[in-house]
């Protein structure tokens, strides 16, 4: 279990604390085990109160505090301990011998800068503490470097030694210089290997540095802008690696500088670099290709999850901590709802991974996620979520012996919402968010004559013909992995014609026709069989002219 370390009685705590408001100290007290504001602000002889790390990161406490300072402040004294990996590299780096003199013979450092370096080597943490505090701006200048001389990292770029020693030293007072993060920046490039220890540190030393500052200032900083889009993509490139290891460590790094508007708008302007390979984790975890498979619509998962790990071996701490990351940046639900659906599908991606999560704490991020999303979002994705069949996958949760307030909250939330919205759909309204929602199914209407019947004409007409455009569109994708989607495709097409064969130039034009005819000789039998139906339809509509 990782904790954070939490300053009692600090002046700027002591004073946000009265700001909280019963919730969220009962909250806080849940939690902890214990009363926690009183703990934390008691005249203890105790300079820390060790609490679990997430509670930083629980949604209840998220909700009640998103529009206090109190969370911020308490957030920006707070720090997350690094992943295993990280400790223990960062104790294997202090454990190895450096020849600091034949360093400074060698010109790598100056005399003064090892002065510095050895008065808090080797001590208390709290005798360390002691020493940078009665010099600050001089161990300020050790790693930034200033008007009084260079960084120890600018003296020392040759020797990865002492740039891996002395990367995982922190000190709030960085901040306060012009360009805290430019040395530690360029670290991010140097080895070759993700698994090389200068730019793991040096991007540890720059998410808890920038976490910091971005909690405690009164807004958006220009550093903090420049910094993040450099820290994001390296820690995308550790997403991607195939070492779950190195995935865990940047998608908790992510996790940590997600944590104010500004961090999750520059988030998501690289979603490409940052969001796409968190979903790549968790397609693989349901078992699903990107793009056109059947196992998220069809709700038939082909692997099974189990108390330690999804499907294909993804982790579950590991699919825990992608989870709370989408979560996080659910929150800014009218910015990334629309794009998170069209690009991931998260919608039935989402419905898929509900139907195996094997535990309570994924599935409450799991519906919590989809809560904040449907509700800012209600025109556009509440339809996908019942072509998903997520209505009917919420009354089987509904049944299960759930205990987790927040859980069952944003489930009767999300039940509510649907309930809702689906009172007042007819068999065209249904037909129609299918179809929008980019993906076909064998759903009641697709063979039904009397549908068809009542229906084709609108559904040719209604918005400036939206439908039959979407359908096209549908239409022209392969779908190797989903065939029934063209299969059902087919079958519309010969159904329109059949209603409204006048309008048969008009669908040509849209490229049915063609379409249809190279489908007749598509490998799927099903897809040759309906194709070849609709250009019956079709020629027939020519003879009888």
């Amino acid at each position: 279990m990782s904790y954070l370390s939490v300053p009692l009685a600090s002046p700027s705590t002591e004073r946000a604390s009265r700001n909280l408001n019963l919730s969220f100290n009962k909250r806080l007290t849940q939690l902890t085990g214990t009363n926690f504001v009183s703990t934390l602000y008691s005249k203890s002889k105790k300079s820390t109160y060790e609490i679990p790390w997430t509670l930083l990161l629980d949604p209840e406490l998220h909700r009640l505090s998103r529009r206090q300072h109190t969370y911020a402040v308490l957030i920006g004294k707070m720090s997350l301990s690094p992943p295993a990996y990280l400790s223990t590299l960062q104790s294997n780096i202090r454990a190895r011998p450096i020849p600091w003199d034949g360093a400074v013979r060698a010109g790598n450092l100056t005399e003064d800068q090892l002065k510095r370096i050895r008065s808090v080597d080797k001590v208390r943490k709290e005798q360390r503490k002691q020493t940078i505090e009665k010099d600050v701006n001089s161990y300020s200048t050790l790693l930034v470097g200033g008007k009084d001389g260079g960084s120890v990292l600018e003296k020392a770029s040759k020797r990865s030694d002492i740039i891996q020693y002395n990367a995982p030293d922190l000190a709030k007072a960085i901040l306060q210089h012009p360009e805290p993060y430019k040395n530690y920046l360029s670290l991010l490039n140097q080895g070759n290997s993700p698994e090389d220890p200068i730019p793991l540190l040096s991007a540890t030393f720059l998410v808890n540095l920038i976490a910091i500052s971005i909690t405690t200032s009164p807004r958006p900083a220009r550093r903090d802008d420049e910094a993040l889009p450099q820290v994001y993509s390296y820690l995308a490139k550790l997403v991607k690696n195939q070492d779950s290891g190195l995935q865990d460590i940047g998608v908790q790094h992510m996790s940590q500088l997600l944590r104010t508007k500004r961090s999750k708008e520059l988030f998501w302007n690289q979603r490409q670099d940052t969001v796409d390979p968190l979903f790549d984790i968790l397609r693989k975890a349901a078992g699903a290709a990107k793009d056109n498979d059947s196992t998220l619509w069809n709700g038939n998962a082909s692997i099974r999850s189990s108390d330690t790990r999804f499907g294909e071996g993804v982790g579950l701490q590991l699919m825990y901590h992608v989870l709370l990351v989408i979560w996080q940046l659910s929150f800014e639900g009218e910015l990334v709802g629309e794009g998170l659906e069209k690009d991931e599908e998260i919608v039935p991606l989402y419905t898929q991974l509900l139907r195996m999560s094997p535990k309570e704490k994924t599935t409450r991020l799991l519906l919590a996620t989809l809560n904040n999303l449907l509700s800012t979002n209600k025109e556009t994705l509440i339809a996908t979520a019942t072509t998903a069949r997520l209505p009917a996958l919420l009354s089987n949760l509904s049944s299960r012996h759930l205990t987790d307030p927040d859980l069952l909250e944003d489930l009767e939330a999300l039940k509510t919402m649907l309930e809702e919205y689906t009172k007042n759909q007819t068999t065209f309204d249904e037909y129609a968010d299918e179809v929008i929602s980019g993906h076909l199914r064998w759903s009641p209407p697709h063979r039904n004559p009397t549908f068809w019947r009542e229906n084709a004409r609108r559904i040719l007409e209604d918005k400036n013909g939206e439908l039959p455009k979407k359908l096209a569109e549908i239409l022209s994708k392969s779908w190797e992995s989903d065939k029934q989607v063209l299969a059902v495709g087919c079958n519309d097409v010969g159904n329109l014609v059949k209603q409204v064969p006048e309008q048969r130039t008009a669908l040509e034009k849209l490229g049915f026709k063609a379409r249809l005819l190279e489908l007749m000789g598509d490998p799927d039998e099903n897809v040759r069989w309906e194709s070849l139906k609709a250009v019956g339809d079709w020629m027939r509509y020519t003879f009888d002219k």
